[in-house]
């Protein structure tokens, strides 16, 4: 088992949340355990959305109430968001609204102290229930507290055995919403930090070019697990000739170098091809034999191609290209057939031996037609052999075959589902009729 220090800090926040408000019985250890299950629980999860419900379901369980509910407030202290357990009809919901900070709740952010209510409709400051709302006799709440400020309200309602929550109760409570502050504030650094390393990684690659008369679209996805820069990246660009120069590769490693050295290698492709007019093979090569110039090459898998068309009256579209170790790319005829660009020798990963031979390869693009080139976060994952994962993804383009290439990227993506093992680079390119 992998312990995240984070979870440790989060029963550390439980001996803490004890301390000062400790129940008026010893736990025992069957209660104890229980606790420290549920801050576990609470903290293993890095998506607020996630953890916030989470607590709800937690709160409930530990005292055993019917009903919980978590109200996110705003700096200015209206409630942004419901959380709730125990009133499962979403219309309902939807229905009954967001709470308007008046009433019980209102009273115990004002205080930032725990509330207990034996009868909620008795109390002087009860503002009622809201049409449609399951009428609630007993209450306990605490507010959820984030670095001293107050994150939102915890509050659960009516126990299944009928009694009134007791002092256990609500030292059981506040211990939770003292670990569930820890949990919350790890969850938003970490949203946090992944959203920036997300834009960094977006404002590394290009912003398409027009590519008149081929139709272009582009997509990149970080890898959903851990905020980490990837080495994933596409590109395109016309060269002198006329032709439509077009790359996608994958950088080894996902650490803090990985983005730069995409960078990197972009600009060197970029420069190389753009150079002269020599197949993809040569370009490939010269960048192999730029490389060198690190003390440490990085490596990488890429497909490097030219998209070219006919001069003569009627000509056709050509792709000519070459594979550095690189899953092929697939081909998706105008009628939805699709085939793999994968010949015998598609080669190793650049930056392992600058006098390896690389080779080009030619295949027509009918009118019509895709080019998908993509990386191995859309196809690959654990379980599963690689094979089935190009076979799903030519499954699911053959049908889009005509679709708009902005709904095919996005259709691919999310069929690949939401969760990604690796980040993932697609390019999408289709030559008129």
């Amino acid at each position: 088992m992998v312990h995240n220090p984070w979870q440790r800090r989060g029963r550390d926040q439980v001996r803490d949340g004890l301390a000062v408000r400790p129940p008026r019985r010893a736990l025992d250890r069957h209660g104890l355990r229980h606790l420290l299950d549920a801050v576990w629980v609470v903290g293993a999860d890095m998506d607020t959305r996630t953890v916030l419900r989470r607590i709800v379901e937690a709160a409930t369980d530990l005292v055993a109430a019917r009903y919980g509910a978590l109200g996110v407030l705003s700096e200015t202290g209206e409630v942004t968001d419901l959380i709730t357990v125990g009133i499962d009809d979403p219309r309902l919901c939807a229905a009954m609204g967001l709470p308007q900070g008046h009433g019980l709740l209102h009273t115990m952010v004002d205080d930032r102290e725990p509330l207990r209510v034996a009868d909620v409709a008795g109390h002087p400051r009860s503002a009622g229930f809201p049409p449609g709302h399951p009428v609630m006799k007993t209450l306990m709440g605490v507010p959820l507290m984030v670095r001293g400020t107050v994150y939102g309200d915890l509050y659960v309602a009516d126990k299944f055995d009928g009694t009134p929550f007791d002092d256990d109760d609500e030292g059981l409570l506040t211990a939770l919403a003292s670990a569930a502050g820890v949990s919350l504030e790890n969850a938003r650094l970490y949203e946090q930090l992944k959203r920036a390393a997300e834009h960094f990684q977006r404002r590394m690659l290009p912003v398409l070019p027009d590519l008149s008369p081929l139709e272009a679209a582009a997509r990149y996805e970080p890898a959903s697990e851990l905020p980490r820069l990837g080495g994933d990246w596409y590109d395109a660009v016309i060269l002198p000739d006329g032709s439509t120069c077009v790359v996608v590769g994958d950088v080894t490693g996902h650490d803090v170098e990985a983005a730069p050295l995409m960078g990197q290698l972009r600009n060197m492709l970029r420069a190389l091809a753009f150079d002269r007019d020599e197949p993809p093979g040569q370009v490939v090569s010269r960048l192999d034999r730029a490389l060198t110039m690190f003390d440490d090459p990085p490596t990488a898998t890429l497909v490097l191609g030219r998209i070219e068309h006919g001069h003569e009256e009627g000509g056709r579209y050509g792709f000519r290209w070459s594979n550095a170790g690189h899953l092929p790319p697939l081909l998706v005829g105008a009628d939805g057939g699709t085939r793999y660009l994968a010949p015998a020798r598609h080669g190793i990963p650049v930056g392992i031996d600058a006098s390896v031979s690389r080779f080009s390869h030619e295949h027509p693009l009918p009118p019509g037609s895709t080019l998908l080139m993509f990386t191995d976060g859309l196809v690959e994952r654990r379980g599963q052999d690689i094979d089935t994962g190009l076979d799903d993804l030519a499954g699911q383009a053959a049908p889009l075959a005509t679709a708009p290439l902005d709904e095919l990227c996005d259709t691919l993506i999310s069929r690949s589902r939401q969760v990604f093992d690796d980040d993932v680079a697609v390019l999408a390119l289709r030559v008129p009729r």
